[in-house]
Order: C-alpha cells, then sequence, then structure tokens
C-alpha cells in the first residue's frame, strides 16, 4: 500500500508498487527458479524413486513449510490485529468466499470433471474425492508467501488465515461430510460414494495438522517480532533483522517445491494423463477465486494490500490437511491420496503467475479512495494530486 496517492504506472518508482526493475536476482527471475525447481525435483524422483524415503522419514517438506512461512509471519505488527478483527466487511466478505463459494466452486468443477454428468468425461470416484477434499480445507501456509511476494498486507494475511483455522477445526469434518457424502446422494450420484459410509475425520485431527503448519511458524513470528523490538526497537528490526530473514522464503520455497516434486516424480512421469486431468479443475478454480475474490475486494472499497491478502487467502488451499486426511482415510497409495498430493504441485506455478497477475493490478488499477482496511496510522499523510481526497482511514 502506497503512503502517497498517485499514478501508478511503468514509470513509478514507488517501492510498493512491484516494479520489476526493483526486484533483486531472485525475485526478478523467480519464475524461472520455480520451473526449474519443478524439473529437478520430478527428475530427481524418476531416477533416484529411493529420495522419497529419506524426505519422508525427516519430514522434509513439513521442514520446508514452516521456514517458508516464518519470515512473512515475522513481518506482522501483532498489535495491529484487533483492527483486522474489527473490519467486519472484510472478514464477512472472506467468510462468504471461503466458506461458501470456495467449496461449492470446488465441488461443482468436481462433479463436472469426475462426476461422470458430462458426456465424455466418464466418473472418477477418486478423483472426485480428492478435489472435495482439497476444495473443504481453507488456506493457512503457501498463501502467506504468495501475498507477501504480492505485497499483500501481512496484518490481514495472518489475521484471515486465523480466523480461517479456527473456522476450519470446527467444521471441515461436517463439510467433508455435506459435500463428499450428502449431495452426491441427494443429486442420484451414489456411485461416488460406493461403500463409504461416513469419513471419521475429527476436530483433533484438524487441529494437529493446523498446530504443526501454522502454529509453529506463528509462534516464532510473534516470539521474533516480541524479542526483537524490545531488545533493539522496532527500526532496527523492521530495518534489518526483516531483511536478512525475508530471503529465507524464497529459498525455502525453492527447497520445498523440490521434494515435493521428487516425492511424486516417479508418478507424475507414470500417470502424465492423470496429472494433467487433475491440473485443470484445479487450475480454474484458482483462477476463479482469485478473480472472483480481487474484484469482490475492490468493489467493497478495500485498498490494494488488503484486497491482495483477501484474493490469495481465497484461492488457496489447506493442501497438507487435505493429504493428511485422504492418506487416513484411503491410504498413502490411494487415488484419492494422489489427487490431494497433485493439488499444491499446481498450486505453486498457477498461484505465482496470479502474484504476477495482482502486481499489474496493483500498478495499473486507480485505487484512489480505496481505504476500507487501511491499519497503518504511522504512516505520513497522503499528497493529495490536483481535484482528489487524501486518503482516510476506515475502521
Amino acid at each position: 500500500m502506497s503512503a502517497v496517492d498517485h499514478e501508478h504506472g511503468p514509470e513509478c518508482d514507488c517501492p510498493d508498487c512491484g516494479d520489476p526493475r526493483s526486484m533483486d536476482f531472485l525475485d526478478k527471475y523467480l519464475t524461472v527458479w520455480i520451473f526449474g525447481a519443478m524439473a529437478i525435483g520430478v527428475g530427481l524422483g524418476y531416477i533416484a524413486p529411493s529420495v522419497t524415503q529419506p524426505i519422508d522419514d525427516f519430514h522434509l517438506v513439513e521442514i520446508g513449510l514452516i521456514l517458508m512461512m516464518y519470515p512473512p509471519l515475522a513481518k506482522v505488527n501483532y498489535g495491529q490485529l484487533p483492527r483486522v478483527f474489527a473490519q467486519w466487511r472484510v472478514l464477512s466478505l472472506s467468510l462468504i468466499q471461503n466458506w461458501v463459494i470456495g467449496p461449492t466452486l470446488m465441488f461443482g468443477l468436481a462433479l463436472v470433471f469426475f462426476g461422470g454428468v458430462v458426456p465424455g468425461l466418464p466418473a472418477r470416484p477418486e478423483f472426485f474425492l480428492g478435489l472435495v477434499f482439497i476444495g473443504m480445507a481453507r488456506c493457512i501456509a503457501m498463501v502467506l508467501v504468495w501475498n507477501d511476494l504480492a505485497d499483500g498486507s501481512s496484518e490481514y494475511a495472518a489475521g484471515l488465515v486465523a480466523f480461517n483455522s479456527v473456522f476450519q477445526i470446527l467444521t471441515y469434518g461436517i463439510y467433508v461430510t455435506v459435500f463428499a457424502l450428502f449431495l452426491p446422494e441427494v443429486l442420484g450420484l451414489e456411485t461416488l460414494t460406493a461403500g463409504i459410509a461416513a469419513f471419521e475425520v475429527t476436530a483433533g485431527e484438524v487441529f494437529k495438522a493446523i498446530a504443526i503448519f501454522l502454529g509453529v511458524p506463528f509462534a516464532a513470528g510473534i516470539v521474533s517480532r516480541y524479542v526483537g523490538t524490545r531488545s533493539k526497537g522496532v527500526e532496527w528490526y523492521d530495518q534489518k533483522f526483516v531483511p536478512t530473514v525475508d530471503p529465507l522464503t524464497l529459498i525455502a520455497l525453492l527447497f520445498t517445491v523440490i521434494v515435493m516434486f521428487a516425492m511424486q516424480g516417479e508418478r507424475i512421469v507414470a500417470q502424465p494423463t492423470d496429472v494433467l486431468l487433475i491440473a485443470v479443475p484445479l487450475t480454474i478454480y484458482f483462477v476463479v477465486m482469485f478473480v472472483v475474490s480481487f474484484a469482490m475486494g475492490h468493489r467493497i472499497g478495500a485498498d490494494y494490500s488488503t484486497t491482495t491478502a483477501i484474493g490469495f487467502t481465497a484461492a488457496s488451499n489447506n493442501f497438507e490437511l487435505a493429504i493428511a486426511v485422504a492418506v487416513a482415510v484411503f491410504g498413502v497409495g490411494s487415488e484419492v491420496a494422489f489427487t490431494t498430493v497433485i493439488g499444491p504441485l499446481i498450486e505453486v506455478p498457477v498461484l505465482l503467475s496470479l502474484v504476477s497477475v495482482a502486481l499489474w493490478l496493483q500498478r495499473n488499477v486507480d485505487w484512489r479512495g480505496h481505504t476500507t482496511g487501511q491499519l497503518d496510522s504511522t504512516k505520513p499523510p497522503s499528497v493529495p494530486e490536483s481535484g482528489t481526497d487524501p486518503l482516510t482511514e476506515d475502521d
């Protein structure tokens, strides 16, 4: 969010505009590094499939995810969170996007592609269930990275993720039961859930996954900010410590991409058609959720950083939870588990592309007058252009 109201464009030197010329080497060529990491991971998993065992034994994917989320959470000004939760319009919008639009859209896509309701697309119950497991699991992890790369509000991303996490603990089992068991029977599609009477998904299992993948980096971020600002001061923390740990996000992201793709490298090469088939509805889901949510955020007058946080929290999913539940219910070698594992492999390149879209929208959309969600009252007053009003906070 820019402190000064002005026209954003290719010649804008505002640090908040996401001008590619101001990016460092790692940021500027991130797309190249991501696709390179994907290729390395697939090649490694195909040539040396035994590598999956140490990756699993040493929990390298989990470690990578936690390290990846630490810098964005270390940036959060946790003193602003009460103001985040006081923004009822933003929270209500996020609630609708994540718990009404998102699950319904994924259920619809799962029916169209794998429900056997469209001529030429046979029923694939395992893929159907895998998509439902993904669609009901809302974001808690990688969204923080995409939001950070797109200059979104760290406070809103953290607040919305925490909000979704609490809601998820209480409702995930219910959502999976309704969308995977109840609705198919109501629609006369019992073959999609043949032989399945119920899903044993407890709140405790959901809480465990959230505690590991969100609780650990959240706690580390809070402790870092508390200790750093009190021992060295806020200026030192924001200008010295945060820039020092910031590159860890992208390094850990590349590491995580390599080990995730290595885990599935052999299967990706062996079943490329299935991977592409699963990728289509997932790509549609990510893009539609981001575009719709971003448009809704802009519609309510939210500023860029808030709108970006809204868009990415709605477009992302908690794949860690979906994978854990699929493995627990159907087994690690099941097609349902395979579908959930494909999820993050598709999310990485698609959401990375949407980061570029968000930065383009930041530079090319007129954000003047969009003040809903603004939190930082310490910035200098906006300098209005001729005929415009200065930005004001909207609490």
